[in-house]
């Protein structure tokens, strides 16, 4: 893998107010990055800065060997760019707007034709293709913004909250799609949804306060969880003072909470120490003491733990 895109101590302070505080990552090839944070965290200012649409104050962004404080024009050739909100023009219609961004991106001939042709496909267009884009439900609007940053095929490809309006189809639409392009570009989703990390990234960096607080897997991320390692039992509610009493004392158990109860059915979760594997002991322990069980699973962790234990508070206005 080589690195398409590379965050080099980007910082940008609006007066008084640092919104972005030097971020440094890179994204390699073939990676799809969740970048993370809480609303107002600085996710979109980093993205506006990294393509071209704002000036750092300090440090730059490099695209595929090309400064974006340098060059940008040279960056934004080789960058597909989803802004927050998909902004579009209302009078135009999907047919019009792809033509025009064509004539933006130097598309003429057999390739412009390809290239439309590809993009309405891929995002499946066909039946709004020459409908006034003012006039479209807000998914089919998010579906139009992300046919023009694919258009030319870009190396590296910026999205933020690509699925923000999209129904559950949708969704499962355009996330397939970020995995087929992801094969030999570098994609970098900005957003604040939990579940894109789960549903298509394979790393993740999440900023707080304009600051990057964590970089890594979402599994190195969900054995940062107090709840990685913990045991989920579902029991009969009759026996939730028995399983309390059975696993007390357990030298790696860290607590025991009840979450909640479906009818009959308790769920009881055994919090590990540290993450200390426990599932072994506590099986054995509800077994020697007779107490029958409905469901036992081990917990891999909770995103939503971790972010909220490594983003804590509120954020500023600017996102």
């Amino acid at each position: 893998m080589s690195t398409m895109l590379e965050i080099q101590g980007l910082t940008k302070s609006f007066g008084p107010f640092t919104a972005v505080d030097d971020v440094s990552f890179s994204v390699e090839s073939g990676e799809v990055l969740g970048f993370l944070g809480p609303n107002g965290a600085g996710k979109s200012t980093t993205m506006k800065m990294v393509t071209g649409f704002l000036s750092p104050t300090a440090g730059t962004a490099v695209v595929c060997g090309k400064d974006v404080t340098r060059d940008p024009i040279a960056v934004k050739r080789h960058i597909g760019y989803l802004p927050e909100g998909a902004p579009l023009y209302d009078d135009m219609t999907p047919a019009g707007l792809l033509s025009f961004v064509s004539d933006v991106r130097g598309l003429s001939g057999a390739a412009r034709s390809t290239a439309i042709d590809h993009a309405v496909s891929r995002l499946q267009l066909d039946e709004v293709y020459n409908q006034q884009i003012g006039t479209l439900s807000k998914g089919f609007k998010r579906r139009v913004g992300l046919s023009q940053a694919i258009l030319h095929d870009p190396d590296v490809l910026i999205l933020d909250e690509p699925t923000d309006g999209l129904d559950p189809n949708q969704k499962h639409q355009v996330r397939e799609l970020i995995g087929e392009m992801s094969k030999d570009k570098a994609i970098v989703i900005s957003t604040h949804l939990l579940e894109e990390v789960d549903a298509v990234c394979s790393r993740a960096v999440v900023i707080a306060r304009g600051k990057k607080v964590a970089d890594g897997t979402p599994a190195d991320l969900e054995r940062q969880s107090t709840y990685y390692n913990a045991v989920s039992i579902r029991v009969h509610s009759d026996h939730v003072d028995s399983v309390q009493a059975a696993l007390d004392g357990i030298g790696d158990v860290d607590r025991i909470e009840t979450a909640d109860t479906d009818g009959e059915i308790a769920h009881v979760i055994v919090v590990a120490k540290s993450g200390a594997a426990i599932v072994e002991t506590v099986n054995a322990r509800m077994r020697e003491k007779g107490i029958p069980i409905e469901q036992l699973y081990v917990e891999r962790g909770r995103l939503d733990d971790v972010f909220r234990q490594i983003t804590g508070g509120r954020q500023g206005e600017i996102s």
